[in-house]
């Protein structure tokens, strides 16, 4: 069982000590190809704990680290594998060097602009303070060159940064930010514009304030002051002085409190309809259904009668009565050159007599449609034509034949369907 291992290996990197580290990093990196993503998250936040407990071992976590970031996962591992990198740089700053290095060897083939962009920014505010910083910028400039216009705008404002700490690289950084001038996107060029400006003036408090600084202000009380400014427009600009560098959090009161709580519970709860009920609203509304009696039981999820790749998409419910079945056909055209009209559903049994169905009249392009069909529990067996057209500059006459087998309490029956083209 994958969680009960999972479980196992987390409970073993929460009690291990360090000398049965690197037995316990050998063991997680065969084990982890075997398990899915959410697993696989559980076991990052485990290595992270362990991170913090052992610092002297980061080399060998780390390197774990950064192998699982070239396998193959979706976003929210990769994100929590670059999460616990930089919370170890961040509480450990012997691994500061080897956790920036292995963060700019992703992005080297990063395909989530959110991530790039977020390890760009801290390699800004910590790579110039590293001993060997020039490392840094070929990783930094590669974005610029082959990433999307976000992805390059922040790889500018990186760029900056090292050429505003480290002095011996701002000429080389002056380079590159002439040649981000000629960007396609107008963030990019106005970025390196203004940066080359700060830059090539050479006072140290313009590129302290434009550059190395963040912003002096709350980011909630700059919201609200610019929502109030907005709603109550004036003659004088916004002043961004008046924004408060800090903001008091929302103190709740228990009154405040209680009243909200009071409030929630006066709140009407609106129940959730059944799928059963809404099977049988639905079919209700149909007045050919109308003297079938009560709904007994509807199918709990469609059966899928074709991949949904193909050139018609059909699912079908199955809806019994007291003695009747409807099968409810879901039919999606996938083809944008073709309309199919008067679209109807051939079902072959040998238990189950047909007894009518309600054809599709239109049936266009990535719009699902009903096509719906009754039977009575009787041995004769009703055929009924086809007749349908299609609006297309192709002439040939296709028979899509479809075996498929409902299950339905404890009846089977074996059917197939076709649609004429």
């Amino acid at each position: 069982n994958r969680s009960i291992a999972t479980l196992a290996i987390t409970t073993l990197l929460k009690t291990g000590n360090e000398s049965s580290i690197d037995r316990l990093m050998k063991q997680i990196q065969s084990f982890m190809s075997e398990i899915p993503d959410e697993f696989k998250i559980v076991v990052v936040r485990a290595i992270q704990g362990l991170c913090l407990k052992f610092p002297n071992k980061h080399d060998v976590m780390m390197n774990l680290l950064s192998t699982m970031l070239r396998d193959e996962g979706g976003y929210q591992y990769k994100e929590a594998i670059v999460n616990t990198i930089i919370a170890v740089i961040e509480a450990n700053p012997s691994s500061q060097d080897t956790g920036l290095y292995h963060l700019c060897e992703f992005i080297e083939d990063c395909e989530h602009g959110v991530l790039a962009t977020k390890i760009l920014h801290l390699l800004g505010r910590e790579g110039p303070k590293t001993p060997t910083p020039a490392k840094f910028i070929r990783y930094i400039y590669n974005r610029v060159i082959l990433e999307n216009s976000t992805v390059r705008a922040a790889a500018v404002t990186s760029l900056a940064k090292f050429g505003a700490v480290c002095p011996n690289l701002r000429p080389s950084v002056l380079v590159l930010l002439g040649r981000c001038l000629h960007d396609t996107h107008d963030e990019v060029r106005d970025r390196a514009t203004f940066y080359l400006s700060v830059l090539e003036s050479g006072d140290s408090g313009l590129v302290n304030q434009f550059i190395l600084d963040t912003l002096q202000a709350s980011i909630v009380g700059l919201q609200s002051l610019l929502v109030h400014y907005i709603a109550n427009p004036a003659s004088e600009p916004f002043n961004l002085n008046q924004v408060p560098i800090t903001t008091a959090p929302a103190q709740v009161t228990p009154s405040s409190r209680t009243d909200e709580m009071i409030t929630e519970a006066k709140k009407p709860t609106v129940p959730t309809k059944t799928r059963q009920e809404e099977s049988a609203e639905r079919i209700a509304q149909i007045p050919e259904f109308a003297a079938l009696g009560p709904l007994f039981k509807s199918s709990p999820k469609p059966i899928e009668l074709s991949e949904s790749e193909t050139e018609y998409y059909v699912r079908c419910d199955v809806h019994t009565f007291p003695q009747h079945l409807v099968l409810q056909f879901d039919v999606t055209n996938t083809l944008d050159d073709q309309q199919l009209e008067n679209v109807t559903v051939e079902v072959v049994s040998d238990n189950y007599t047909v007894l009518g169905h309600l054809p599709c009249p239109q049936l266009v392009y990535n719009t699902p449609a009903l096509v719906t069909l009754s039977s009575s529990y009787r041995t004769t067996l009703l055929w009924f034509p086809l007749h349908s057209r299609v609006t297309s500059s192709s002439s040939s006459r296709i028979v899509i034949l479809i075996p498929v087998k409902l299950i339905l309490l404890v009846m089977r029956m074996s059917m197939c369907w076709r649609i004429w083209i």
